[in-house]
């Protein structure tokens, strides 16, 4: 094999041998391709595509290029993932609601990226927690508690891990093909048996557009089902935060409530109808209905609440965290009303400028060095539709300085529009797509 050689049959159109995938994939998990030669191999991709059956060949390729996890449980393994979005915090709901129900969710979840939140810096909120775990940590708590929520080690899918550092400077993230052997090469690392798929569409998420949601979501959904996994893709609305609150701490916050039995909202709405196609395709419940029953089951028994703070504990924090959480998550030191500039009706929002607010307050990274505060974010956010009185709270800043809470009042006004009419409401489930 010859690295120059898959690159000028990609370039010419000419789609490269599943044996000629697994070649480069392993150079680049080993450093037998050079750089300049990913780079080149990624905008190959980007301009002429890899077509479905090349697509389906990088992702194993990928997915075998380091370590594939083999499970021996009880219960089906299953997973979850999102493409992005602002309050998103359906992870942390919806692994302790599957594991309640006799499932098993080893989730590898990654950090966050441009102005949305991570997973991994939500959990790391909790104190003493740590989501790097060892292979023999991170099964041990899979057993234990049903769920784990870690970060992946270095020997999950290696070759993405250098093809991703890659495409990021070389301007070809926006290839449909290695998004989706990105993602997915990770996700079926960790031996799952089906997976659901949240691809968010609006102002808030990376694809804008409902075309571009769907166009991700067929290709991530029939990928994984011809590479071995049964998936279904769900649209799901992201033109307003899905929790009210944005904020790594907060978002905790937000979670627990919900898994203790407060309101459900659009968070819980979607964690239930994201994990009822899960159960049914896991052997758990014959049908959605049924499935939706025993999900909404866990919320109110509390089982989901205990399977998260037995996770808690096997990884690192505090035991009693389904009782304690509301004393033990970190505060900001500033809290900042936003007040409404006028009365009238909230009729949309720029969800990425109010999770670029998040970062600037310190919440994410600008630079993969910056440290994260976990307590900063936005905290009971208006929702697109409400009726609002001039000067009503629209939202809470949680600042380090009330000299960045400014900043963030200011940017956050920026980002809300009030309005006479009231808009169309919008679902929160735009389409599901099954691979």
């Amino acid at each position: 094999m010859d690295a120059r050689r898959i690159i000028l049959d990609l370039r010419e159109g000419r789609a490269p041998s599943r044996a000629a995938l697994n070649w480069f994939a392993q150079g680049l998990a080993s450093g037998a391709v050079s750089d300049a030669q990913a780079g080149a191999f990624a905008m190959a991709a980007l301009l002429k595509g890899l077509g479905e059956e090349g697509r389906v060949a990088l992702t194993l390729a990928m997915r075998d290029s380091g370590h594939v996890l083999d499970w021996d449980l009880p219960g089906p393994v299953l997973d979850k993932h999102s493409t992005g979005g602002v309050g998103d915090c359906v992870s942390l709901v919806l692994a302790p609601m599957l594991a309640a129900c006799g499932a098993y969710v080893p989730m590898i979840s990654g950090r966050g990226l441009g102005h949305s939140g991570g997973t991994l810096d939500k959990m790391e909120a909790i104190p003493g927690l740590s989501t790097q775990l060892s292979e023999e940590a991170f099964r041990a708590t899979v057993g234990e508690a049903g769920c784990a929520i870690v970060s992946a080690t270095g020997d999950i899918a290696p070759a993405d891990k250098r093809l991703y550092a890659i495409r990021d400077v070389t301007a070809t993230v926006e290839s449909l093909d290695l998004i989706t052997a990105s993602i997915l090469s990770k996700k079926l690392a960790a031996g799952l048996e089906a997976l659901v798929l949240d691809v968010k569409c609006g102002s808030g998420a990376f694809m804008k557009t409902a075309q571009e949601a769907r166009a991700l979501a067929q290709a991530l959904a029939s990928t994984a089902t011809a590479a071995g996994c049964p998936t279904e893709a769900v649209l799901t609305d992201m033109n307003q935060p899905l929790a009210s609150s944005l904020g790594n701490a907060l978002e905790v916050a937000e979670a627990m409530r919900v898994l203790t039995g407060g309101d459900p909202g659009r968070l819980g709405q979607l964690s239930i109808a994201l994990g009822a196609g899960l159960l049914v395709q896991g052997g758990l419940a014959q049908t959605v209905e049924q499935a939706t029953t025993r999900l909404e089951e866990t919320l109110s028994s509390g089982a989901a609440a205990e399977r998260f703070a037995r996770m808690v504990a096997c990884m690192g924090g505090p035991g009693d965290f389904a009782e304690e959480w509301q004393n033990v998550l970190p505060e900001a030191n500033v809290i900042l009303e936003v007040p409404a500039p006028k009365s009238g009706v909230v009729t949309a929002m720029d969800g990425q400028a109010l999770g670029f607010a998040v970062v600037e307050l310190g919440g994410g990274r600008k630079v993969e060095s910056d440290q994260i505060d976990p307590a900063v974010g936005l905290s009971d956010m208006v929702r697109i539709g409400e009726t609002v009185e001039e000067g009503q709270p629209l939202a809470r800043i949680h600042a380090s300085r009330e000299s960045t809470a400014e900043e963030a009042l200011r940017n956050l006004l920026g980002a809300l529009t009030i309005g006479e009419v009231a808009p169309a409401p919008v679902p929160l489930v735009l389409e599901r797509i099954r691979g």
